[in-house]
């Protein structure tokens, strides 16, 4: 679907319209009240290692997990978002791709207070020819409260769309995903270089690239160029399955790069045997206009 008939972008809006003219659709105050056991153990599952969440105070992240629903839970029927999603769905966008999330903290919760959450939808946006096919952008928004005094907000916006009819390649190849996190990379191997993220604040490096440092949790993201050498961590020849657009066996190494940091790449020579200790240079091998991958050359 390249345009879209206009009753039927009539329907899409009148249903919006209605949804965001109502404002608080949906309502619902925590399970449980913030607890430290809770905070513990999503502070150990995202190594935060910040004596704050130790001590009464709830990471200002954590402020979705205490209204989410639970493994038993039901879906509130008139969840703005999922219901305007319900009438997409019904309307022919079955296609449904999240794009971007902002959420605001307007302050820490703490032990043994019992957050309430409002959800109204934002916006509809759209039609919008994009890469997925034609589609809306549907924004909620939710507010997290303490009493009157909101700790918390979230837009979260999806894309429902109407999927392009899928074309068999004429050579099918499993690409990598790219993304804002990760554009950075594939841009330096289509230019030769191979680059690792640094972060710009306190200049620690890795790999794979993420939004935020691992050390000091800041989202100031550059990079450097690796000088392509480093000695073989691990190393193992893939036999089954097959991967579209490689040849196999396909020898696969860890590396540990001379900057510090691991990075896995196949083997520029297929015949090549890998040994753990193995010292080897990046080379680059290009796929098609769109892809170009690192790979090892044995020094």
């Amino acid at each position: 679907m390249s345009e879209i008939d206009e009753n039927l972008h009539q329907q899409v809006m009148d249903a919006a319209d209605a949804l965001i003219a109502r404002g608080v659709c949906s309502q619902r105050e925590a399970r449980d009240p913030v607890n430290q056991p809770t905070i513990n153990n999503w502070v150990e599952a995202m190594g935060d290692t910040n004596p704050r969440w130790k001590n009464g105070e709830a990471p200002p992240a954590m402020a979705q997990v205490w209204t989410m629903y639970g493994l038993g839970g039901e879906r509130d029927p008139d969840d703005p978002l999922h219901s305007m999603m319900g009438v997409l769905t019904d309307l022919g966008f079955t296609g449904v791709l999240g794009t971007n999330c902002e959420q605001t903290y307007d302050r820490v919760l703490r032990v043994g207070e019992l957050p309430r959450l409002e959800m109204r939808l934002e916006s509809v946006v759209g039609p919008k020819q994009t890469g997925m096919g034609l589609g809306y952008f549907v924004t909620s928004r939710s507010e997290w409260f303490v009493g009157d005094e909101r700790v918390a907000a979230m837009l979260f916006r999806v894309l429902k769309y109407v999927p392009k009819p899928k074309v068999k390649p004429d050579r099918f190849v499993l690409y990598p995903t790219k993304n804002a996190d990760t554009a950075f990379f594939w841009e330096g191997t289509a230019a030769g270089e191979l680059r690792i993220q640094q972060c710009n604040a306190c200049g620690a490096l890795r790999h794979p690239p993420g939004p935020s440092c691992p050390q000091c949790h800041a989202f100031d993201r550059g990079y450097v160029v690796s000088a392509g050498t480093g000695t073989v961590f691990s190393h193992v020849t893939h036999h089954h399955p097959k991967i579209p657009g490689h040849q196999l066996p396909l020898q696969v190494a860890l590396v540990d790069l001379d900057e510090g940091v691991r990075v896995i790449a196949g083997a520029a020579d297929p015949d090549v045997e890998f040994a753990i200790g193995d010292r080897v240079r990046v080379d680059f091998r290009t796929i098609d206009d769109d892809l170009t991958l690192p790979v090892w050359r044995k020094l």
